[in-house]
């Protein structure tokens, strides 16, 4: 409940603002303006602020909107509100079309895709005859309840601002979800999502389609709120501003696009009705002001203005409390050390000319610590990416339990009960500990988008939070639980991936470099936790540099030199090894 009152304050309010008596008339169309580009701007929250993915082609899918409902009503004689879930439809499928070709491209390719088809598409409602060229589609029907018609601003406001606080409140609900946690762990790269099950082609073509269906949503409401539609506010200018609003207003809070809107909207009119009395009407003065005005307050915020906003404010996010009374259930272990949980059977990797791993051939048993180490360059995460599918082999075998994962995605692997961290830290630095670590266990739930929204995936979501919970308790960062990863120090930041890691329940943990950035304390009990996941059933593959580290924790040991294994064994038989000596400890050792 808590939560949920800021938006039910902000209900209240706006739906007050009408009733002021005396209420000038534009402020009413100024706030219709701003609730139909908050609903893209929010769907720009979700796709680029915390997706990752930039889009300049929004306003295409507010076309595909208000074309819909505008063809239908003046054509066939459907009724407004029979319209809008073809409005909707027909924006999803375009961005499904449209998506499943942009949401794989990367870097700048990206938003130069999304342009390209926003001025396709811009020039495509122009052509068409059906659709009135250049002039457009007028004599749109206004919504109606009964006899009650929607025909001036303030009578279709309500409309409006009902779909904005309706969609803001299901944005929350989708993010704050297991959904939620898989789209924005994808703004940190694939390779730590896919870790963890993430089916990273669907999460972004998930969020392309919950955009562009909110963007489509706004298109049917300003075609009523208009009663015509043409192609000029779904050009590619149309675009770049709904992308500015989000930016202005937080690109990662669903509040921010509100705000955002607020702002721009304002700022143009402001700018448009008085820049003109004071310098004498001079022509695109304003949208030189406006850009200026803009670029100053994203210097001023450059996160947006709605979390600087938020951070002068004496308020703080609602405590998650995971009950502790649920549990999922968990993996059956192996009973003794003879079973071979993971067996690499002369693995190789190439990449053009040079040799990475070369015929590499290791086991790992089951309740077994084995230590992988060698020099900078010997290829030893690389060997960690050909297990865990992120790098698929040149040639030889890989084996989990007996089945060969040389070739198969780590969303496959994963699923075997093999998990990792990372030799660079892969987190995401504005979720709380407990968010991030609650990414691991993704594959253990099973609650999908609609759900979510719809608040129906609680039972699973506090089942998920939970072991996230129990999982940082086992690390010792409960006093970290609600912090922000990116506030915490390297050395915490590894622990959290390492809890990350369990929340898989994993029958292999491997580990790269976990003790770097560690204190001696840390390292102690780091080493303590590992012998009683051992002890427990689990088998640990490491990749470390700290060989006082290796040496005391380790059951066996395997080096490696350019790629190739010089050397397999126990700790007292590397120590005494001559060709390690030679290629990595040093004649002190």
């Amino acid at each position: 409940m808590t939560q949920r009152l800021p938006l039910i304050i902000f209900a209240l309010v706006m739906a007050v603002i009408p009733l002021v008596p005396g209420i000038p008339p534009f402020w009413i169309v100024l706030l219709d303006n701003i609730g139909l580009a908050a609903l893209v701007a929010m769907g720009l929250v979700l796709l680029t602020g915390v997706g990752g993915l930039t889009s300049f082609g929004q306003a295409a899918f507010c076309g595909f909107g208000a074309y819909t409902t505008a063809v239908l009503t003046t054509a066939y004689g459907v009724s407004p509100w029979l319209t809008l879930p073809a409005s909707l439809l027909v924006s999803g499928i375009a961005a499904v079309l449209l998506g499943i070709v942009t949401v794989r491209l990367s870097g700048h390719y990206l938003p130069l895709g999304t342009i390209a088809w926003g001025i396709g598409l811009f020039y495509l409602f122009s052509k068409l005859e059906f659709l009135g060229r250049n002039d457009g589609i007028s004599g749109i029907p206004p919504l109606s309840i009964g006899s009650f018609r929607m025909l001036s601003p303030d009578a279709i406001y309500y409309a409006i601002w009902v779909a904005v606080l309706l969609s803001a409140l299901l944005t929350m609900n989708l993010l704050d979800s297991r959904t939620g946690r898989a789209i924005r762990a994808l703004r940190r790269g694939h390779v730590a999502a896919e870790a963890f099950g993430v089916q990273t082609p669907r999460a972004k073509l998930l969020v392309f389609i919950y955009a562009a269906v909110l963007a489509g949503l706004s298109g049917w409401l300003y075609a009523h709120f208009q009663r015509a539609a043409n192609p000029t506010p779904f050009g590619a200018q149309a675009g770049i501003e709904y992308l500015f609003i989000a930016v202005v207003g937080g690109a990662g809070y669903v509040w921010g696009g509100v705000l955002g809107a607020g702002i721009v909207v304002i700022l143009k009119e402001v700018l448009q009705s008085y820049l003109p009395y004071i310098f004498g009407g001079q022509s695109q003065l304003e949208t030189i002001v406006f850009g200026i005005m803009l670029v100053l307050l994203l210097q001023l915020a450059p996160q947006g203005v709605w979390p600087w906003l938020m951070s002068r404010l004496p308020f703080k996010p609602a405590r998650k409390t995971p009950d502790a009374a649920v549990k999922l259930e968990h993996r059956e272990r192996a009973p003794g050390t003879s079973p071979i949980l993971l067996h690499i059977d002369k693995a190789r990797k190439q990449f053009g000319g040079v040799l990475a791993v070369n015929d590499v051939s290791f086991d790992v048993n089951a309740r077994e610590i084995v230590a992988l180490i060698g020099p900078n360059g010997a290829g030893k995460s690389t060997t960690f990416n050909l297990i865990t599918g992120v790098l698929t082999a040149t040639s030889g075998k890989i084996s989990v339990l007996g089945k060969e994962v040389e070739n198969a995605p780590p969303q496959e692997v994963v699923k075997l009960g093999v998990s990792r961290t990372f030799q660079h830290v892969k987190l995401v630095p504005d979720m709380t500990v407990l968010e991030n670590v609650a990414i691991g266990a993704h594959l253990r739930g099973n609650s999908g988008a609609i759900s979510s929204m719809l608040r129906l995936d609680r039972t699973d979501e506090a089942k998920l939070l939970a072991e996230a919970a129990r999982q940082i308790a086992r690390v010792g960062l409960s006093d970290q639980i609600d912090q922000l990863a990116g506030s915490l120090s390297l050395g915490q930041q590894r622990i959290v991936e390492i809890a990350r890691a369990l929340c898989v329940d994993p029958m292999l943990l491997l580990l790269d470099e976990p003790a770097a950035g560690l204190r001696h304390m840390e390292k102690q009990r780091l080493a303590a936790l590992l012998r009683q996941l051992r002890d427990g059933g689990m088998s640990v593959l490491l990749v470390e540099h700290d060989m006082g580290f290796v040496m005391d924790l380790a059951d066996r040991i395997v080096v490696l030199d350019f790629g190739t294994k010089i050397a397999e064994g126990t700790p007292a038989a590397i120590k005494r090894n001559p060709d390690v000596i030679k290629a990595y400890l040093g004649a002190a050792a």
